[in-house]
C-alpha cells in the first residue's frame, strides 16, 4: 500500500516545484545560506501540497479514470490504494504542507493556501471549461513563483512571471492537444473540456505561446535591467536552450507515445534532460561567476 501511495502522489511531477526555487536563483541569493535553506523548505512544502492535489484529483476522477485505457492503472482507480486511505492521506499532506508553510512565513502560507484552493476548484469545476483549464494551470505555476519569492523575501521579477506564465500555458495547451489527438471520439468521456477544444485552434495556441515564450526569455536576457543586475551580457547564451526545450516538447506533443502526457515523455527523454542540465549549468555559472 505504501508503494501504491507513493505512485499516487506522482513524485516525478514534483519537478514542477522547481519553479518555487526559481526566485532564489534569479535574485542572486543561492549562495545566501539562510535564503537557500528557506527556498529548499518552500520547495518541499509544495511537494507536500502537490501530493495532496494529485490524490484529491484522482479521488474526484476515480470513475472516469477507470474508463480510461491508461489512467485505470492508477493506484486509486485500480484499487491498489483504497479510497479511504487516499482521502486521509490527501488531508494529511494538505494539513502538513499548510502547517509548515505558516511556520516558514505567513505570506508564503497565503500563497501556498491559494495554490491549494485553486487546485481544489480546478478539480471540482474549472477543469471542465476549455481554455480556462489551461489558464488555471498557468496560474498554479505563477503562484509557485510568487510563493518562492515570498519565502526568501524578494520581489518576483516581472520577467520571471511573464516567462513562467507563457511557458505554463504552452505546456498546458500541448497537453490538451496531445490528449485530443490520442483520444479521438472518446476524448469528452475522459476529460469534459476536450469536447469544446478543436485541434487546429490548440495547435495555433501552442505555437503562439511557444514562440512568445522564447521571445520573452530572449528579451529578458538582453534587457538593460538583466545586464545591470547580473553585471554581464552573457545571459543571452542561455536562450538557445529554451528554444531547444520548446522544440523538443512540440515533437512530443505531435507524437503518440505510450504515456498519457507529453510532459512525462519529455522527462524521460535523454536529449531534453541533457539540454535542461546544460541550461541550469549555464545559468548558475553565468549569474554567480559574474559576481565572483
Amino acid at each position: 500500500m505504501i508503494l501504491a501511495l507513493l505512485r499516487a502522489v506522482r513524485p516525478r511531477q514534483w519537478v514542477k516545484n522547481v519553479f518555487v526555487g526559481a526566485p532564489v536563483l534569479f535574485a542572486h541569493k543561492l549562495t545566501d545560506g539562510k535564503a537557500a535553506e528557506r527556498a529548499a523548505c518552500a520547495v518541499a512544502i509544495f511537494c507536500l501540497l502537490s501530493s495532496a492535489v494529485y490524490l484529491w484529483n484522482d479521488l474526484v476522477d476515480v470513475e472516469k479514470d477507470r474508463a480510461h485505457p491508461k489512467k485505470r492503472a492508477r493506484p486509486i482507480a485500480s484499487g491498489a490504494l483504497p479510497v479511504p486511505v487516499a482521502r486521509m492521506a490527501a488531508i494529511g499532506f494538505a494539513m502538513a504542507g499548510l502547517g509548515c508553510a505558516f511556520a516558514l512565513d505567513r505570506w508564503f502560507a497565503v500563497a501556498a493556501g491559494g495554490y491549494l484552493v485553486l487546485n481544489v476548484a480546478y478539480s471540482l469545476a474549472l477543469k471542465k471549461v476549455a481554455y480556462l483549464d489551461v489558464l488555471v494551470i498557468a496560474a498554479g505555476f505563477l503562484l509557485r513563483v510568487i510563493a518562492g519569492a515570498l519565502a526568501v523575501r524578494v520581489v518576483a521579477s516581472p520577467w520571471l512571471l511573464v516567462c513562467t506564465g507563457l511557458l505554463a500555458s504552452f505546456l498546458g495547451f500541448g497537453k490538451r492537444a496531445h490528449e485530443l489527438a490520442t483520444s479521438g471520439e472518446r476524448g469528452a468521456e475522459q476529460r469534459a473540456a476536450l469536447s469544446a477544444y478543436r485541434l487546429s485552434r490548440l495547435r495555433f495556441a501552442l505555437w503562439i505561446t511557444g514562440i512568445s515564450t522564447v521571445a520573452a526569455y530572449f528579451l529578458y536576457t538582453v534587457a538593460e535591467h538583466t545586464r545591470t543586475f547580473f553585471h554581464t551580457e552573457r545571459m543571452v547564451w542561455t536562450a538557445p536552450c529554451i528554444a531547444v526545450g520548446i522544440t523538443r516538447y512540440l515533437f512530443f506533443v505531435g507524437s503518440r507515445g505510450k504515456t498519457e502526457s507529453p510532459t512525462e515523455e519529455m522527462l524521460r527523454d535523454p536529449l531534453f534532460m541533457l539540454n535542461l542540465v546544460v541550461y541550469a549549468a549555464l545559468v548558475v555559472g553565468i549569474i554567480y561567476a559574474s559576481r565572483a
